[in-house]
């Protein structure tokens, strides 16, 4: 059993490393191509044009997020309906002892 082993190992090492250089080969072409891609001119000039939008949207996002965070905090026991500084989880009693 041992003695096939020994005589199997050496392939699968072989078969290994080989496979593992084809496998980088093939990583350097992907990059490569890619890098191509992403220093093209369209995609430069949509990214350029991304950079000027984002700004404009990340505000509007804000007001947006900001507005509906009021909403929900409008909504909450004690706020925005006249009772500040009341806070009674709602199966609570009013005297908060459950009863």
């Amino acid at each position: 059993m041992i003695f096939k082993l020994l005589k199997v190992l050496p392939w699968i090492a072989l078969g290994y490393v080989l496979g593992a250089q084809a496998g980088r080969a093939r990583y350097e072409q992907i990059a490569a191509a890619a890098q191509k891609v992403k220093n093209s001119g369209p995609v430069q000039s949509g990214v350029a044009k991304a950079a000027e939008k984002a700004p404009v949207v990340a505000e509007a996002v804000k007001e947006k997020a900001t507005t509906a965070a009021h909403a929900a905090t409008d909504k909450l026991p004690g706020h925005g309906g006249g009772e500040t500084g009341k806070h009674v989880a709602p199966e609570a009693g009013l005297n908060g002892t459950g009863s």
